[in-house]
């Protein structure tokens, strides 16, 4: 049993990353029709009902009563929050530039932000072995991601690179945040943790960004409740990746997670070539393997 705890944050993060994939792929679908600030919006205000039910259910199971967040810990997710808006709507309009898995690997940038902010924010440590699959599997990305010189109008395609790698960097923001504040919630109970600091976070994205929406575009807060049948799938797969989300961060570094969390660019793979049916280029292939390869030292680690 204890080995299987010990791996519990594998099993979280994997988890995480394929529910991310499908929602990122999802929410793609809604981009044309509602804008990258709508789309985004999706996945917290759809997303806010599944995470209010889990904790509900889990109160009911364990009989627990919800925590008092500090006000530590509600600054903490009061950050999370807003990093992760941040993220989610650069990355949605990078993805209207590039193709989607392409997207997925300039936000991969991630980790290597993700380790420098837990070093200043969170003291955390790296080893050796976690800087050498950091940077090992965030090459692999790189090498998928970056556009090729001899293509007309490279310097255009810096933009979606920019976008990418400016939402990374709000991720691991976030990433960092959502930790901090389930460390400050000081429970025994890591699940409860994870899930009560879900519940919030979605309370204060929904709000911010209903509220924006309100006061900038109020057309698109009408859009988005007619397309509510494609944003409650998107919204579930949402609540469910941040629930594994935090729980992997419960019980493991950010900076382990989220690069173990590279493995969604092989989910990527999958999605983009049997649903957006686009190629995968030698290139591409190179990059995967880096990342398989970076993974594997890092659970070696």
């Amino acid at each position: 049993m204890l080995i299987l705890h010990d791996w519990l944050w594998v099993i979280f993060t994997l988890s995480a990353a394929l529910a991310q994939t499908l929602r990122n792929a999802t929410q793609r679908s809604l981009i044309a029709e509602l804008g990258a600030a709508a789309a985004a919006h999706v996945r917290f205000l759809f997303g806010l009902p599944f995470g209010l039910l889990f904790l509900v259910v889990l109160l009911l199971l364990t009989g627990a009563t919800p925590p008092r967040p500090s006000p530590t810990a509600l600054a903490w997710m009061l950050s999370g929050s807003l990093m992760q808006i941040l993220g989610t709507a650069l990355m949605l309009a990078a993805m209207t530039e590039r193709s989607f898995v392409v997207t997925i690997a300039y936000t991969k940038t991630e980790p290597v932000q993700v380790a420098v902010f837990g070093i200043v924010m969170l003291s955390e440590t790296l080893t050796l072995p976690l800087i050498a699959a950091i940077l090992i599997a965030t090459s692999g990305v790189m090498i998928m991601g970056w556009p090729a010189r001899q293509v007309a109008g490279a310097p255009h395609r810096l933009k979606p690179a920019l976008l990418g790698m400016a939402a990374g960097g709000f991720f691991a923001m976030a990433a960092i945040s959502f930790r901090g504040a389930i460390l400050a919630l000081k429970q025994d109970d890591y699940v409860l943790a994870a899930i009560t600091t879900l519940a919030i976070g979605l309370v204060m994205q929904t709000a911010m960004l209903t509220t924006w929406l309100a006061l900038r575009d109020r057309a698109a807060l009408r859009e988005i409740v007619a397309a509510w049948r494609p944003s409650l799938g998107a919204g579930f797969l949402g609540a469910v990746a941040s629930a594994f989300w935090y729980l992997a961060f419960a019980l493991e570094s950010a900076a382990r997670v989220r690069t173990l969390a590279l493995a969604e660019i092989l989910f990527a793979q999958i999605i983009s070539r049997n649903m957006f049916r686009q190629k995968t280029s030698p290139r591409d292939a190179i990059g995967i393997a880096l990342v398989v390869i970076g993974v594997v030292v890092l659970l070696n680690a």
